[in-house]
């Protein structure tokens, strides 16, 4: 007998096999068929993860989460409590989909308790979503976004401090630069809108 190379709690249902090493799946969860989960995830109490969804390494995602088909989460994502995802903008009782619409959340992004992320958008590289929030529209990559529906409130550090940019002339280019130094000791430029690390 082979032995298994992640943890799965006794109350747990987990039917895929697509589960990567020194994964935990906690009390009450239910994993079907064909989800795919990564390495080193952690899957708190009461989530459910539909055939077709799709989990990186390293991901977070906290008690009461429901990650349907059409879903990925790429690695080092965070999904805070009660988070909610959808997959049909047009959902109708008894209409039965062929395919969903697809919605992404990139590399080492945040999605704080509670905010619900509507079907078919991006949410950016190490972006950051409030709690609360209602996501209409993509994210870029490194800003934050909250209310409802979210907006742009300003950008985030890979570490998740907020950015606060500087704007400087510059006697090597026409026009301002914008820098920021976190405190964890990255460095950002902001050019055309697009936040860039330079560390």
């Amino acid at each position: 007998m082979t032995k298994r190379i992640y943890f799965v709690h006794d109350t747990a249902i987990v039917e895929t096999v697509d589960i990567g090493k020194g994964t935990k799946i906690w009390a009450f969860c239910n994993v079907q068929k064909g989800a795919v989960i990564g390495t080193e995830c952690n899957i708190c109490d009461r989530c459910f993860i539909e055939s077709g969804a799709v989990v990186g390494d390293r991901v977070t995602i906290k008690n009461g989460v429901s990650v349907w088909e059409g879903v990925t989460i790429e690695n080092d994502v965070f999904i805070g409590p009660n988070t909610v995802f959808t997959n049909d903008i047009r959902p109708r009782s008894k209409v039965h989909r062929t395919a969903y619409d697809k919605t992404l959340v990139c590399q080492g992004a945040t999605i704080g308790a509670g905010a619900t992320i509507v079907a078919g958008h991006t949410i950016g590289r190490w972006a950051f979503i409030g709690a609360g929030a209602v996501v209409t529209r993509d994210v870029p990559e490194h800003e934050l976004w909250y209310g409802n529906p979210a907006r742009h409130a300003g950008y985030v550090c890979k570490c998740g401090q907020r950015l606060t940019f500087d704007y400087q002339l510059s006697e090597n280019t026409v026009g301002e630069i914008h820098r920021a130094v976190c405190v964890c000791g990255l460095e950002y430029k902001l050019e055309n809108g697009q936040v860039i690390c330079t560390s």
